[in-house]
């Protein structure tokens, strides 16, 4: 099993709203998973990822005409890569100054972010190491009183035809918190088919019985996430979870994770067995493509308020895919 310890490379430069000295000296006694065999990254291709901050776009807005140009090819089947790969900086630049899709502007964050994303399949587990330099943004008034930082990798098996399409945007719904048809409800993300009815405006409250649940989720119909979690005392934590009817997590994660910084940027790396360690777990079979999104939460943002990616492929045997796992 891997310990419990937090690493610090270099010089220390910290987004967080805690004072540095302070914020190094968590960070040099708070725990962090760091691997007992680690991985040689030097000699691992990178992929460069542009996160982009979303606003209000949601699955529902992907599919109305009257919202968005590119409807009706994504209703005949293209992904939403297809279309917007190499225009997340300005679609993030656009929607984070509020022009469109965003009521309320978040003055001084910058509306994309580049992850440096590689990734090693050892035949046993797979490692992801996910790099990014510190955007600067330092909130007036935190969201996440209680988390400073939040890096997330969502991923399927091919089980959610959703992931295929846009990667993580399949959970993201417009009643969801603070999403255009929320109306002041509290609601998490979830997936259509955990829904009786799906309108523009999502699928609210109108969840399968508990047995229709259980079925979709020993049918391979969720989304399985890892996520990096860094606290305002610099405590990192390991959290796992799945989303299908409703966001599920658990501290009690089978995902190890190591943080640390280099100089003014960020390292994470997330990895797991290959085979599913339980409900909630995806197996990561070679035979199959695996599609991932990824999000980050800097600064203390919480919600809709961080940085999302669209879908990417990832092949673990050397097959065409748009990020490589490579073999160790």
């Amino acid at each position: 099993m891997l310990k419990n310890r937090v690493t610090k490379k270099e010089t220390l430069h910290s987004p967080l709203t805690l004072r540095p000295a302070m914020l190094a000296a968590a960070l040099l006694v708070a725990p962090v998973y760091v691997s007992a065999e680690a991985v040689d990254w030097d000699g691992v291709e990178g992929n460069e990822v542009t996160l982009f901050y979303p606003g209000q776009a949601s699955w529902e807005w992907a599919l109305t005409q009257s919202d968005h140009s590119g409807n009706e090819r994504f209703r005949q089947g293209r992904n939403c890569s297809y279309c917007h790969k190499g225009e997340e900086g300005d679609i993030g630049k656009l929607i984070v100054a509020g022009e469109k899709l965003e009521p309320t502007p978040i003055d001084g964050k910058p509306g994309s972010v580049k992850l440096d994303v590689k990734m090693v399949n050892d035949g046993e587990r797979l490692h992801v190491r996910l790099a990014w330099p510190d955007t600067g943004y330092k909130p007036v008034e935190p969201m996440d009183k209680d988390n400073a930082l939040r890096v997330t990798m969502m991923l399927d098996n091919g089980g959610v035809g959703e992931a295929t399409r846009a990667g993580c945007w399949g959970t993201c719904h417009d009643d969801a918190n603070r999403m255009a048809s929320a109306n002041g409800e509290e609601r998490v993300k979830y997936l259509s088919a955990s829904r009786n009815k799906m309108s523009r405006s999502g699928g609210g409250d109108n969840v399968k019985t508990d047995d229709e649940i259980a079925k979709l989720l020993a049918g391979n119909h969720f989304m399985e996430y890892w996520q990096a979690r860094v606290g305002v005392d610099g405590e990192a934590k390991s959290v796992h979870g799945y989303i299908l009817d409703e966001r599920h997590e658990t501290f009690d994660s089978k995902v190890d994770v190591d943080v640390s910084r280099e100089e003014d940027r960020w390292v994470v790396v997330l990895s797991r067995d290959l085979t599913a360690p339980g409900d909630g777990y995806k197996t990561l079979s070679e035979a199959k493509k695996l599609m991932v999104g990824f999000a980050l939460h800097d600064g203390h943002a919480t919600g809709r308020a961080h940085y999302v990616s669209l879908d990417h492929s990832v092949s673990l045997n050397g097959g065409d895919a748009d990020l490589q796992a490579s073999k160790r």
